[in-house]
């Protein structure tokens, strides 16, 4: 047998159980419709948003003042009638717009992007604060031009104001997607439905896990590898709705790797949490809570006996 006919007879082979799979697994699968979202087109959405909460930024430079309300003006346009079309698509997965028709669908969609826009000055004076807050919390921080261009943590709460409105407003798909995306650019996962205050700062942000039934405060700074998550998910779809994420109130500051775990969590206003900490329960207003300091030891090249020596312990309230 020839080499082709061979592999053409493999292909072929491979093509029925690829089919079979299909088949037998019909929930993972879509064809015939051309009114699927698409991730590149919600993507591009997303940075068309972000040339208008921060014109002249990123996308067309040079704004004057004199020009600054066309270039708005075609933005907020391309942006209404590409949004429109994508929630349109989005609310056929909604259980209460599945049965409506085409034209009930594209009416409401284009409501809810109107009504989305609508809120972008608000947007606007939180991230206002937040790039505020991450200029007064950071040292290293040069202006706040070098927070708003480069600091992950801007962008990734700056997606994440944007797609808590949608997600508000019951858009099936859409927030998650830019969440999502926002967490493979920088690291930093914050699930849409989470509720933040203003002021707020994320430092590094590298392994940020912030759960979806989260509710954080105003003035809160956090460290890269925080986790404010849930005690278990075995619960699986049963959860759902259940306040499965800790409340964090104002003025907390929570350092590097700490995970905060638990629907019933409240960390009080003024608490300091340091890294690596572990916390399942409550913990009452302008509280420290450190994990005890572990014991070094040192050996020199000469081989001499080891050297201990205790990290000296901060004088805080909790030790865990």
């Amino acid at each position: 047998m020839k080499p082709e006919k061979t592999l053409n007879t493999q292909l072929k082979h491979l093509t029925d159980r690829l089919i079979e799979s299909y088949e037998e697994h019909a929930e993972i699968i879509k064809v015939g419709s051309a009114q699927l979202l698409n991730q590149e087109r919600i993507v591009g959405i997303l940075e068309k948003l972000r040339n208008l909460v921060f014109p002249g930024y990123f996308g067309k430079k040079n704004i004057s003042l004199a020009s600054v309300e066309y270039h708005a003006g075609d933005i907020l346009e391309e942006v209404l009638y590409a949004l429109s079309k994508e929630v349109s698509r989005a609310l056929r997965y909604s259980p209460y717009y599945g049965g409506l028709g085409r034209e009930i669908i594209e009416e409401k969609a284009a409501g809810i992007a109107f009504e989305f826009l609508a809120r972008l000055p608000e947007v606007r004076e939180y991230l206002a604060q937040d790039v505020s807050a991450a200029f007064d919390g950071d040292p290293a921080a040069t202006n706040r031009d070098e927070i708003i261009s480069s600091y992950p943590g801007i962008y990734a709460i700056t997606v994440y104001r944007l797609a808590h409105i949608l997600y508000k407003a019951e858009v099936p798909l859409i927030p998650r997607i830019m969440t999502e995306y926002a967490h493979n650019s920088t690291g930093i996962d914050i699930h849409p439905g989470a509720s933040i205050g203003h002021h707020f700062f994320i430092d590094h942000g590298t392994g940020i896990v912030i759960g979806e039934t989260t509710i954080i405060g105003n003035y809160v700074k956090i460290y890269q590898g925080v986790t404010l998550g849930g005690l278990s998910t075995r619960g699986g779809q049963s959860l759902k709705g259940v306040k499965r994420h800790p409340t964090i109130e104002d003025h907390v500051t929570i350092y590097s790797g700490a995970s905060i775990l638990g629907g019933t969590t409240v960390i009080g206003e003024g608490v300091v949490i340091g890294s690596n900490a572990f916390v399942t329960k409550s913990v009452p207003e302008k509280t420290r809570v450190s994990v005890k300091n572990p014991e070094l030891q040192f050996k020199s090249d000469g081989g001499s006996a080891p050297i201990r020596s205790e990290l000296e312990q901060n004088e805080w309230d909790w030790v865990i």
